[in-house]
């Protein structure tokens, strides 16, 4: 849920979305007809987590806390391998 609540937030801004469609190289089509697959919910966990003010501003326009992206991205395929270390 919060992976498909940051792709909405996401979208919503045109800077946002050009950035997460060049970063990950999904196209506009793709990312519509794929918005629901893991993998693809992970990249966007990805792409958010990026940048702290991009973590802060999605939280609290959900009113998450500011670790809840993180966690959701754990449970999804290749957020296991995540060290920020």
């Amino acid at each position: 849920m919060i992976a498909l609540q940051a792709l909405a937030w996401i979208v919503s801004d045109d800077d946002r979305l050009s950035r997460l469609m060049s970063e990950s190289g999904i196209g506009p089509a793709a990312l519509r007809d794929r918005a629901g697959e893991p993998e693809v919910l992970g990249a966007v966990l990805d792409h958010l987590l990026r940048e702290d003010e991009a973590v802060i501003a999605f939280c609290d326009a959900h009113g998450l806390p500011y670790a809840a992206p993180l966690s959701a991205r754990a449970l999804l395929p290749g957020g296991g391998s995540l060290h920020w270390t």
